[in-house]
């Protein structure tokens, strides 16, 4: 349950008997405000969220779009998926109740223009050599380019720990350390890490890198396994498990002025609490707390593209799309309705609409036969411009705690020192990081954040 239009829902008090318990206005209905909120809220703080938009989520989140004939449709803007290995995105969903919401799938498809297809899933070898099996049966990199791969990823496990350079370089340089073949780079390397960190090899830290693949690929059998949400993205931020919470009020379209160390300033009127925790881009940061000095990162954009035919055009429920500028397909509906995106999209964003969708359809085509043959009913393109900060070597000294230089103060959003890049469980850490540096500064320390699977 929520609030509209900045009146907050009243939920039942905590009993008279107990000591009044610290307040906290969290800024920001993102991931990492949401986090913070459900962290602090389970434990007993009073919780106010300002959110300026009529819904939740931020970045991750849906929306109703109109077309022509004046009929709706409720899409994400666009696809975010989730691996396993996010262990506090997974724990905040358990939080809100909507763990039961995600689809967790075990096998990859990569299709190769012509429509050739190869799987990626564990066998029967431990971790981690889970993929031994898959890798030998694919037929998008010939046997001398498996074997360059293979010995990549055991340098790659070698090195996580001993090389210290691994902000200060990116990763398109350790793959030519490690003398990849260009069509390993291509069609694996770029293919999987561009989409998981938003972000070229080229301009990409290889410690985010490493992260990824350690993670998401060797350090457990079943860490690489995909989940995506079954409902719109909006429904899971919007579920009865609120009510679960009764000391969280949650403020929408509330847009927050100024944000200081003596309160926040709602249409206004200032609204004042023990402690405060920014959760917004850091932007947004600048603009409504500049004595926050926070970092300018540069962004980089993710595009969506949403297809709707008048007859299946695909089985598959996923499949990355090797060679071309679509990066990924998702089935959104039976194969009539499917999503495309491309992460670091920036060729894409001063593109016209229409060229992109023409792209799309082109490439499209090359992979699914029947998408050249089917009616395109209508298209809907989301350019997230501003969609994550990139992941640049050097930055990471750059991004800041959740303390700041005022006690009362605090800070997350994914361009925080989360330990994660710019990611959903990167925002969810950063939340669970601000909620116990506040718990910490009202005398009540807690852990709410868990340790990372290896």
């Amino acid at each position: 349950m929520v609030a509209e239009a900045g009146v907050a829902l009243a939920f039942q008090p905590l009993a008279a008997s107990r000591p009044m318990p610290a307040s906290v206005i969290v800024v920001g209905g993102g991931l990492a405000g949401l986090a913070t909120a459900a962290a602090l809220g389970d434990a007993g703080f009073q919780v106010d969220l300002y959110e300026s938009r009529p819904f939740l989520g931020g970045r991750a989140t849906s929306y109703e779009v109109t077309d022509a004939a004046e009929q709706s449709e409720t899409i994400d803007n666009c696809q975010h998926i989730l691996l396993r290995c996010c262990v506090n995105l997974l724990d905040f969903y358990r939080r809100v109740g909507v763990a039961h919401e995600i689809e967790f799938h075990k096998q990859f498809f990569f299709i190769e223009p012509g429509g050739r297809t190869s799987s990626l899933k564990a066998g029967m070898l431990p971790a981690p050599l889970h993929f031994t099996e898959a890798f030998a049966r694919a037929s998008y990199l010939s046997l001398g380019e498996k074997l360059a791969l293979g010995r990549a990823l055991l340098a790659l496990k070698r090195q996580r720990t001993s090389r210290r350079d691994l902000d200060a370089i990116t990763m398109a340089q350790w793959l030519e350390e490690q003398k990849q073949p260009p069509r390993v780079v291509e069609r694996f390397w770029r293919q999987v890490l561009v989409s998981a960190i938003n972000e070229d090899l080229e301009r990409m830290a290889a410690a985010h890198g490493f992260q990824v693949f350690w993670l998401g690929f060797l350090a457990s059998a079943n860490s690489y396994e995909m989940g995506i949400p079954a409902v719109p993205l909006q429904r899971l931020y919007t579920s009865d498990a609120w009510s679960e919470l009764p000391s969280v009020r949650l403020h929408l379209k509330a847009p927050v002025d100024r944000f200081s160390p003596e309160g926040v300033q709602v249409g206004g009127e200032l609204r004042t609490a023990d402690y405060y925790v920014s959760c917004v881009p850091f932007d947004r940061v600048q603009q409504i707390a500049p004595e926050l000095q926070p970092p300018q990162f540069e962004h980089s954009p993710i595009t969506g593209i949403h297809l709707w035919f008048d007859r299946s055009i695909t089985q598959l429920p996923h499949a990355t799309l090797l060679d071309r500028t679509i990066q990924w397909m998702f089935n959104k509906g039976g194969g009539r309705y499917v999503q495309l995106v491309v992460s670091a999209s920036r060729r894409l964003t001063p593109m016209p609409r229409q060229e992109v969708i023409d792209l799309a359809l082109r490439e499209l085509a090359e992979f699914f036969p029947r998408a050249g043959e089917a009616k395109l009913e209508k298209a809907h393109v989301v350019k997230e411009v501003r969609a994550t900060f990139s992941a640049a070597p050097g930055l990471e000294e750059q991004r800041p705690t959740a303390r700041t230089k005022f006690p009362n103060v605090f800070l997350a959003g994914d361009w925080t020192r989360s330990g994660w890049p710019a990611t959903m469980e990167g925002a969810v850490r950063s939340g669970y990081l601000a909620a116990e540096a506040v718990a910490r500064a009202a005398g009540i320390p807690q852990s709410y954040l868990l340790p990372d699977i290896a």
